[in-house]
């Protein structure tokens, strides 16, 4: 196994997000040489990861030379290609239209941006974020850099790369069914997806029937995202939700934490299982109060959540053409964006209860935080699969339920709208990391976060610099 890495020496060092912020306030680097290194290391890295999707270096440079305020001031960032940015196309992963400029920030990237972060262009992600694994037929896979024969996950897997192999401290990533917490499980990093409506959204993911899209970042350890959603409350806040405020410490209260390996019809595979107890096990070490119980996921929900996802993609494929003018080339869209549209298409008549189901997942999800604080499962159901695994040019069928079977518990909290964290907190035998996800009510991140903190500091997380290195 190989691993593929940028760190070194430069301005950029091991450091984390916070840790690069106290160096350039400190003085001791300047914004302009952080940006460059960071650079550096993108190109070092990018011909083995494929995790970008459009650079915007030469505007980054000029950006750097008078950076604006914000605590981020200067921190080197990338946005996901499915969110606007001013100046670069929104190409959503796909290259079955023509790309043009946006003429504006959207409504995430002007918060994001305004925390003072430097973006160096978009990362990339799966076909308009549907597939848990980005593998673009022409576009090509992005790649694990613990282990490039393996997948960097689900759709926000090229700022997950870029992180892990430390080109970026921090990078954005959204979630509408993991694709925060997949690939921060997959590349060793810490995903918070947080509560619905906590962070601004551009007007696409804001007009879903069920808003199950949460934006957030990726990062090397918790004070980063911890400071990131502390940050964020600053430039936008939703008056309907308690503040997270500055969490930077564990918590002192002793918890009430369900535990479970099962989802609807998937069960975790032996290895993700064992890792899971161990997990459990340290929990109950740190004086928790842990329980294993039976999944709290209603019977239909994997059918009424694949039904509600394939709508996203029947509404893409049959606007395409209105959105994207005559450039528009369906022929080009990957077998799974088509055979979910299909599957869409074939079931109309089920979507209306289906959305509505969906929609009162949260009452059940209310009523199960009032006899627990956390739950915690594994993020996925079993260890990363290899690059082709998960082949969007595979018959439909065979991707589909090999999809569901990986992602059996991410996309729970994305009906609920309840925020979880995916922690680096176990490694597979193979080398790989392997992620824990806790779970909590509406608003509870500083819950989750102060609980990340004690299991960061108790079991301190893999890091990806070693002899074995590239």
């Amino acid at each position: 196994m190989t691993r593929v890495h940028s760190f070194s020496d430069d301005a950029l060092g091991d450091l984390d997000t916070v840790g690069l912020v106290e160096e350039i306030q400190a003085g001791r680097v300047s914004v302009p040489e952080v940006v460059e290194a960071a650079i550096g290391r993108i190109g070092q890295v990018e011909p083995e990861l494929n995790g970008l999707a459009y650079a915007a270096f030469d505007r980054a440079r000029v950006e750097a030379r008078d950076p604006r305020g914000g605590f981020f001031c200067g921190v080197p960032t990338l946005v996901k290609d499915n969110c606007d940015v001013a100046g670069m196309p929104t190409m959503h992963g796909a290259d079955a239209f023509l790309g043009t400029e946006k003429k504006a920030d959207g409504d995430f990237a002007k918060m994001y941006l305004a925390t003072g972060m430097i973006p160096l262009g978009k990362s990339q992600l799966s076909e308009w974020g549907f597939s848990a694994s980005a593998e673009h037929p022409r576009l090509g896979p992005v790649r694990n850099p613990w282990d490039p024969a393996y997948t960097a996950g689900a759709s926000s897997a090229g700022a997950a790369a870029l992180v892990a192999a430390g080109a970026l401290p921090i990078a954005h990533a959204n979630d509408g069914g993991g694709s925060i917490r997949i690939p921060a499980a997959v590349n060793g990093l810490v995903g918070l997806k947080p509560t619905r409506n906590r962070i601004a959204q551009d007007k696409m993911m804001r007009d879903m029937p069920v808003r199950i899209v949460a934006d957030g970042v990726v990062t090397r350890s918790v004070r980063d995202t911890a400071a990131f959603l502390r940050e964020s409350e600053k430039v936008f806040r939703n008056l309907k939700l308690a503040p997270v405020g500055d969490i930077t410490r564990p918590g002192r209260k002793r918890l009430r934490i369900a535990v479970t390996t099962d989802s609807v019809g998937r069960s975790a595979d032996p290895e993700t299982t064992e890792l899971t107890h161990k997990t459990a096990a340290l929990l109950e070490e740190l004086g928790h109060r842990v329980e294993m119980i039976e999944p709290p996921v209603p019977d239909r929900f994997a059918d009424d959540f694949l039904l509600y996802w394939a709508l996203l993609s029947g509404f893409i494929v049959r606007t395409g053409r209105l959105t994207h003018g005559r450039t528009w080339d369906p022929s080009r869209l990957d077998n799974l964006t088509r055979g979910l549209a299909r599957h869409s298409a074939r079931n109309l008549h089920r979507l209306p209860l289906a959305t509505a189901r969906l929609a009162a997942s949260k009452h059940i999800s209310a009523r199960f935080f009032r006899q627990y604080d956390v739950t915690l499962t594994p993020t996925v159901a079993h260890g990363t699969p290899q690059v082709g695994h998960l082949d969007p040019t595979n018959d439909y069928d065979q991707i589909i339920e090999r999809l569901l079977d990986w992602v059996a518990f991410t996309p729970l909290q994305n009906a609920t709208g309840d925020p979880a964290i995916s922690l680096p907190l176990a490694t597979t035998a193979r080398g790989l990391p392997q992620g824990m996800m806790l779970g909590a009510g509406a608003g509870q991140e500083a819950t989750l976060l102060e609980l990340a903190f004690e299991l960061e500091e108790a079991r301190p997380f893999a890091r990806i610099q070693g002899s074995n290195s590239l």
